[in-house]
């Protein structure tokens, strides 16, 4: 087993993981601490260390909100369990789980980033664990990055001190840490030319950031984005935050620096973290993606909606609860209005599309309800294609029960339990078919991160239910329940007539 290994900057040691075929290192610094002079400023390579570096633990995770129990937030009883974690502006760190036995093994490569709406999130928590997918064959790394202000902040002076790099530090966090695994990986038995990048919500997110880049040539073969990608399918639909302006967020920026009591860049640098991050708490509005010209050169949805980014091949999708949506209205009248306002002549065709065998307005209005993300993949799909981009997709719904005292649905998040399959991490009650289903799915994700293709045999010796590409005269998908199958229906009605109708306004808006 590969127990030490020499990296750029030295020894790391590793220890054996669960399964002791699997080594895991935790913790290898990959860029120098973002501290002082260092804060909101690009990532810049990690120096050099003497002896062996004892790769055990996890590294401190990146400044934010702190980690409260608190049993009555979902979240927090499935994930936010230790108040006691680390937490450093110190924190550029990744880790390593490998099966390989010898360094020119050349196995594929998976790099994860984690989700937590660019304001927080780690690869410590404990559904992240690459053991599960090292052992099909892949070596499996994640990264932690700078989230929030410390990782999105921009400011005139910042701008000024180095115009070359002026924003998305939490984004170039990811992207060394890439680089880090195209000069490095090799000495972990994996191949610096088969990486697969993934990443789910807003870890998902920025993978569609990262495959957008124009500095990412070659830095990895395909990608996969887990309930990452989302436009409004309603108008009216509240959505997260997108991509803005360079000179907005300076202007944000300088806000934040009055919130804060400060007059430069420097005494800003000079305080503690902790009081910046309870002063950002206190302060209300988030820092996220930012358009540099640089990194990011426009927003996400436009580079992808036209075709001006690395086209990879994809697999990513949704679970079936998270981000449903529906018209914001009260009434029948108030529904017959919103039709007439936002789809004029054929407001009528979207009354009988959603009201057809609707004995009440609540069923109506269910009808009328879509999920955001499945929404968000068909309109790209069909986008992409009229304009004559060839794409490999693969597009996945997740819809089995999720037990609990809770009766949670699928909600945003716990499909991670599965395709890392780490279940037995979960305090949920899952029995035999969710573990079932959780084999299947990360041999569909290893597939994929191997050859592009998640098509191949189960540990039963027999051929996973085959899932073919999505397209836009077959957009099909596999249905993940609790029996698995690939699903040879269309779209609901009402989806594809929004997807329809959406197209020509999310051109518009996004000025295509």
């Amino acid at each position: 087993m590969l127990r030490v290994v020499e990296t750029e900057c030295g020894i790391v040691q590793g220890l054996a993981a669960a399964d002791p075929r699997i080594t895991s290192f935790r913790g290898i610094p990959f860029a120098k601490p973002p501290v002082g002079e260092n804060r909101w400023r690009a990532p810049m390579p990690a120096e050099k260390w003497e002896g062996v570096f004892k790769a055990f633990d996890f590294g401190p995770i990146s400044m934010q909100a702190p980690t409260v129990v608190n049993p009555e937030n979902i979240y927090c009883r499935e994930w936010a369990v230790d108040p006691d974690i680390p937490m450093s502006e110190d924190c550029l760190w990744l880790n390593v789980w490998t099966p390989a036995l010898r360094e020119d093994e050349k196995l594929p490569v998976y790099v994860w980033f984690f989700g937590g709406g660019l304001q927080g999130g780690h690869p410590a928590e404990m559904e992240f664990d690459g053991e599960r997918i090292a052992r099909r064959g892949i070596v499996v790394v994640t990264v932690n990055y700078r989230t929030n202000v410390f990782g999105f902040l921009c400011h005139p002076e910042i701008t000024a001190e180095n115009p070359e790099a002026p924003a998305n530090f939490g984004h170039l966090d990811q992207q060394m840490g890439l680089k880090w695994v195209k000069r490095n990986i090799r000495a972990f038995g994996g191949n610096p030319d088969n990486i697969t990048i993934g990443g789910q919500s807003a870890g998902g997110g920025s993978v569609l950031t990262q495959i957008n880049s124009p500095q990412n040539g070659g830095l990895f073969q395909r990608a996969i984005i887990d309930s990452g990608v989302i436009l409004a399918a309603y108008p009216t639909s509240h959505m997260p935050v997108q991509s803005i302006p360079l000179a907005e967020a300076e202007q944000l920026g300088i806000r934040f620096f009055e919130f804060l009591g400060v007059s430069s860049l420097k005494e800003a640098r000079a305080l503690d973290a902790v009081y910046i991050r309870d002063k950002m708490l206190q302060f209300g509005s988030a820092c996220g993606t930012v358009i540099d010209q640089k990194f990011c050169v426009d927003n996400d949805y436009k580079l992808w909606l036209t075709g001006r980014d690395s086209t990879v091949p994809m697999l990513l999708g949704n679970t079936a609860d998270e981000f449903c949506v529906a018209p914001q209205v009260r009434n029948w009248e108030e529904l017959k209005t919103f039709a007439a306002e936002q789809f004029g002549a054929e407001g009528e065709e979207f009354l009988r599309l959603c009201g057809e065998n609707a004995e009440t307005f609540e069923e109506t209005l269910k009808n009328a309800t879509v999920n955001g993300i499945e929404y968000t993949i068909r309109l790209a799909a069909q986008v992409r294609a009229e304009q004559g981009i060839e794409d490999t997709i693969y597009y996945y719904r997740f819809a089995p029960d999720i037990p609990g005292w809770d009766n949670p649905g699928t909600f945003h998040s716990v499909d991670l339990w599965f395709f890392f399959e780490t279940l037995a991490k979960c305090w949920r009650p899952f029995v035999g078919r969710h573990y079932d289903l959780a084999r299947q799915m990360c041999n569909y994700w290893a597939n994929f991160i191997r050859s592009g293709n998640p098509n191949g045999k189960d540990a039963t010796g027999e051929e996973l239910p085959c899932w073919k590409p999505y397209s836009v005269e077959e957009p099909y998908g596999m249905l993940f329940s609790d029996t698995s199958r690939f699903e040879r229906e269309q779209p609901g009605r009402v989806m594809r007539f929004l997807v329809k109708k959406g197209k020509q306004r999310i051109m518009e808006s996004l000025e295509i």
